[in-house]
């Protein structure tokens, strides 16, 4: 079933989050923030972009580090409210250069 980019609900803050997985391994690699900007380019060129709430801008993920990630597909969960990025990454998610942002386990 298909949805359009208009019927996404971004939140107040004009973001929506993103959980982005490895579609080989199905391994969550991160998760970040989109607004309308990064999801229309995301579709459109078929790697991620993000909206970073710290630097309050537009990033390519992997522009700087190489490590891209191609997109495979991407889902909307039942409230058209959260986005799952299935990926195929070109090296680590995270900027600790670590496969996946989630490496550590409370204990």
């Amino acid at each position: 079933m298909q949805i359009s980019l208009s019927e996404i609900k971004f939140h107040l803050n004009g973001l929506i989050p993103a959980v982005v997985q490895d579609a080989e391994t199905n391994e969550v690699l991160m998760v970040a923030y989109m607004n309308r900007e990064s999801l229309r380019l995301t579709l459109e060129k078929g790697e991620t972009y993000f909206w970073s709430r710290s630097r309050n801008e537009l990033w390519h993920k992997g522009e700087t580090s190489g490590n891209v990630q191609r997109v495979v597909e991407v889902r909307v969960d039942c409230d058209e409210d959260a986005l799952l990025i299935r990926v195929h990454p070109a090296g680590p998610a995270c900027h600790t250069g670590h496969q996946t942002c989630f490496y550590r386990e409370i204990k």
